[in-house]
């Protein structure tokens, strides 16, 4: 059963299907969607014999429906925001990780192909990568960290709730100390390691109701990866730049890491934050569909 762990829509919103592709148990109706091609899935539903058919065609317009008014809803509240304190958007601090592997392979979990149909594309995956999983918060002043995500043994991990809260705790609130928490808010995505109860606790004792996130405050709509810049820009523009010179070991792609984030000027964050509030118009002009560059996601 797919719980709220679901890493397409961070929802708990499960349906049932007897179809052996799609897994036979339960599932989130939006991830399959996204992995069969949504077109695809809605055509089989039409035409298959399965029971619950109709159930996921249901789910999938109800879902659509949700998300796209969870989106309409933060979109608002912004721009209200920004109409009473126009430098708002820039104290936002925005969060994500991303994957860098060694040999180049470009996947952080936001590697995207352009098309409003499912392409059907097969990324080739290594075997065993050595990779490097990176953290860091971006706002129109600059970016707090890297940090890289490392076990008791100082080996390279991936992140899960106990090292991202360990990672809150030690590395991100100092790091708050020589800014106004005062005056920020923090933003994160659903992500089932970032929204454990002790977790989102901590961030409130930070930063009480300026919190932006999945059983936050202020609720950060699903399926908006469109909305954070360091997936539509810090993400891509560091990695077009850390292999130029073909790092070999970890130690040294963490090095170029950390060079090239810090040679980014805060008038290029400036710039990046005020295209935010153009997203921000776009979406809602659309009438919250996603930005075409992201509508599926590898």
């Amino acid at each position: 059963m797919v719980t709220d762990s679901c890493p397409v829509c961070y929802e708990f919103e499960p349906f049932a299907t007897e179809d052996p592709q799609y897994r036979g148990a339960d599932a989130c109706p939006i991830e399959v969607a996204w992995k069969f091609g949504e077109r695809e899935v809605l055509s089989q539903v039409s035409s298959s014999s399965f029971d619950h058919g109709s159930k996921l065609r249901d789910n999938l317009v109800a879902l659509h429906f949700k998300y796209d008014q969870a989106r309409r809803r933060f979109v608002e509240w912004v721009q209200n925001e920004i109409a009473v304190v126009p430098d708002f958007h820039k104290r936002i601090l925005f969060s994500d990780e991303a994957h860098f592997w060694l040999n180049g392979y470009v996947n952080q979990q936001n590697c995207h192909i352009w098309s409003e149909a499912s392409p059907q594309v097969y990324v080739e995956t290594p075997l065993h990568p050595e990779k490097l999983t990176v953290w860091c918060a971006l706002w129109a002043v600059g970016i707090i960290g890297p940090y890289f995500f490392k076990n008791d043994e100082s080996r390279n991990v991936t992140v899960n709730g106990v090292r991202y809260r360990a990672m809150i705790t030690n590395f991100f609130i100092p790091e708050l100390n020589n800014h106004d928490v005062q005056e920020l808010w923090f933003q994160q995505d659903g992500a089932t390691c970032h929204t454990a109860r002790a977790t989102i606790d901590l961030l409130k004792d930070t930063f009480g109701d300026r919190l932006i996130s999945r059983f936050g405050p202020v609720n950060w709509p699903p399926r908006s990866c469109d909305l954070t810049p360091l997936e539509n820009f810090l993400w891509g523009y560091v990695k077009s730049l850390v292999y130029a010179d073909k790092p070999q070991t970890l130690d040294h792609l963490k090095d170029n890491i950390r060079r090239v984030i810090a040679d980014i000027r805060p008038q290029m964050l400036e710039k990046v934050i005020e295209s935010w509030t153009s997203r921000l118009d776009y979406i809602r002009a659309s009438r919250c569909s996603p930005i075409p560059e992201i509508i599926f996601k590898m």
